[in-house]
Formats: structure tokens, sequence, C-alpha cells
């Protein structure tokens, strides 16, 4: 009798334990989705708190590619509170967040594609003037591996607008500003608010840099470019294209006429002057539509001279331009878009996403800077 209710109780105990349940892909889809939320979410509060150790769980370092991106988030780092500290501000808060775009499993390896939209606040110690934000996008690839310790970053590849030397950034503070300048940089930005355009519409041309300027926080149109163009991310870049836009759409931008080899055809992209660098400046001084204020370092282009007694950037107005020129060539143009209220000049960009970013920032004292003015 015994051994019959013992066997009884044996049958009863096997029919109640559940069978193991194996993990499934979407259960590692959403591990994986979780673990990067997080690791975004790490490095966004480095670039405020700058503490190497807040990341370290999420690498390997004794993996190559996985400690060079990990030497590669404390870079860009130290040099983002580096360059306040050259500037004479602190940043104060920082945002973020991620869109995961694609996911690819293999094993105990995957490969993600996202943007990540990222917001940084920063102040003016001393001063009355309330914190300052801008944003910035950009687009990664990211290998991870699962070990027993859980995932980490294998490798990571994304085009980034705020990592330079440290050690290589021109020393200027944003805050010692004259009262004048400031009052004429401010000056020149409010009138262009209510000045009619002849050719060249400045107001609009401003609306669709900041509609269009993609996965940066603060940007329009759901964070996506303009789908009437080409993008020419994975082909050298799309600042050219970008700018070309934002003075050429007749549309939404700054209406100036296409001529000369400068333009863009629907299915078959954008000329050469529209769309590389140094060709889209050439056209723009050979064809009269811009005109080159200043050329030089850092401190050639704010320092006041006798022709420019206030500094050339005193001279840029919202919808003039800056090229960014390394080892003689230009590397990159931005859009400018106004000055914060310290009257510090602001710009967007493209690849990667810039919206209202100080127009120095992830620059280096070797850079050389081209302001163009747009006639208007």
């Amino acid at each position: 009798m015994m051994k019959k209710i013992i066997v009884n109780c044996l049958c009863v105990f096997l029919l109640v334990v559940p069978r193991p349940v194996h993990a499934t892909e979407s259960d590692t889809e959403a591990e994986i989705h979780a673990f990067l939320n997080k690791l975004f979410e790490v490095r966004t509060q480095l670039l405020i708190e700058n503490n190497s150790r807040m990341i370290e769980k999420y690498y390997n370092p004794k993996q190559k590619t996985s400690l060079y991106a990990l030497q590669h988030e404390n870079r860009r780092a130290n040099y983002i509170q580096k360059w306040a500290e050259k500037r004479g501000v602190a940043f104060v808060e920082a945002n973020s967040s991620i869109t995961i775009t694609r996911t690819k499993i293999q094993g105990n390896m995957a490969t993600i594609s996202l943007l990540h939209t990222l917001k940084l606040t920063y102040i003016y110690p001393g001063k009355s003037i309330r914190p300052q934000s801008f944003g910035t996008g950009t687009r990664h690839g990211i290998r991870l591996e699962k070990t027993q310790a859980g995932w980490h970053v294998a490798r990571e590849w994304y085009s980034d607008p705020i990592e330079e030397n440290p050690a290589t950034i021109p020393s200027h503070s944003m805050k010692d500003m004259s009262h004048n300048q400031a009052f004429v940089l401010n000056a020149v930005d409010q009138s262009e608010s209510v000045t009619r355009m002849k050719k060249y519409n400045r107001n609009k041309a401003v609306e669709y840099a900041n509609k269009y300027a993609g996965a940066a926080w603060g940007a329009g149109n759901d964070h996506r470019y303009n789908p009437k163009y080409r993008d020419y991310h994975h082909e050298g870049g799309d600042c050219t294209n970008f700018a070309s836009q934002v003075l050429g759409d007749q549309e939404e931008g700054g209406g100036l006429p296409m001529r000369s080899g400068w333009y863009y055809r629907y299915k078959q992209g954008g000329s050469t002057p529209w769309v590389r660098t140094d060709s889209f400046k050439n056209f723009l001084i050979r064809s009269g539509y811009g005109k080159v204020i200043a050329r030089g370092s850092y401190a050639d282009v704010i320092k006041p001279t006798i022709r420019n007694r206030e500094g050339a950037m005193a001279r840029l107005q919202p919808g003039d331009l800056i090229g960014y020129e390394m080892h003689g060539d230009i590397d990159h143009f931005s859009i400018v878009v106004g000055r914060d209220e310290n009257g510090y000049v602001l710009v967007n960009s493209h690849t990667g996403d810039r919206y209202r970013v100080p127009w120095d920032l992830g620059w280096d004292k070797y850079t050389k800077f081209v302001l163009i003015h747009i006639r208007d």
C-alpha cells in the first residue's frame, strides 16, 4: 500500500513539473535591446560625469576592438569636458534615445544598426543666461558578443561629431566675449528675421536646416532627411548635399536657382558641385552666390582686425556657411542657424547630424575655418 502511494505521488509530481523552456530569438532580441538602451543611457551620462568606470562593464578590455570602442567613448567624454572648460561653459544635463533599425542574431553574436539622438545642455556659470541646449544624431553599427558574463560591445562604427583630441582644442572662452561684441552678434541675428530677401530667403533656409537636421535632438520631420533627395551618408558623407539643399531647395529652402553645373536631378542625384565639398565652395565663389569673409584658424576668425572690428565671426548671418578645411581641402560644411543667448554662433549639418551646435565643437586648432556669406 505504501509503495502504491509513493508511485502515485511521483506520477503527480512528474505531471506538474514544467518542462524546461529554451529562450526564443524574440527573447534574445528583447535582451539585446534592453542591453543597448542601458548602454546608451550610461554613455550619455558619461559625457556629464566623465567617469570611465561607469561603462567598463559593457566592454571586454581583453578584446582589441572592444577596448578601442571603450577608449573612443572615454576620449569623447574627455574632449567635451575640456571643450567646455576652454569655452567657459559647463554641461549640466544630457538626455538621449535610440531607435534600433536592424537586429541580426547569429549564435552568441549580434549585429545591430541604430540611430542615437542626443541632447546636451550647458550653462554660463556666473552669468544670468538660461541653460542652452543643442542636439546631435549618429548612426551606429554595433557588434555584440555574449559570454558567461553577459553581452558586451565587441566592435562599433559611427561618425562622431563630438570626438577630437582634447589636447588640440583652441583656447578661448565664450563667456569672455565683450558686451559690445555679443550685442553686435545678436543684432545681426535679429535683423535677419525682418529683412526682405531678393533671391536668397534666409528665413526659409534656416527653417529647412532645422526641419531636416536628421537624427539630431531638436530636428523636425520625425528625425528624417528630406525624401526628395538622395542620402550620401555611405558615399563620403551628406554634409554638402544638405548644404546645397538648404540654399537651393525651391519649395522649402533658400531658393537659389540651380545653375552653372550646380544642380540636383530626381533619381539621378546631385552634380559634383552639389555634393562635393571643394567643388561646392568653388561654385559658390565663381557664381557670385557666396563671398569668403575670412579663412583661418579659430583665433584668426574670432579676433578683432582692422577689417573686422568685432571679429569675422560677427559678420556671419543665419543662412551663411562655414567650411572646415583640413590639410588644404574642405572636409565639411555646416549652416549657420543662429546664436545662443551669449552670442555664440550655432550651426546645423549632416554626417553626423547637428542641430544648433556650437560652430567649433568637434574641431581642433589645426582646422582652418572658411566663413562664407551668401549674398542676398
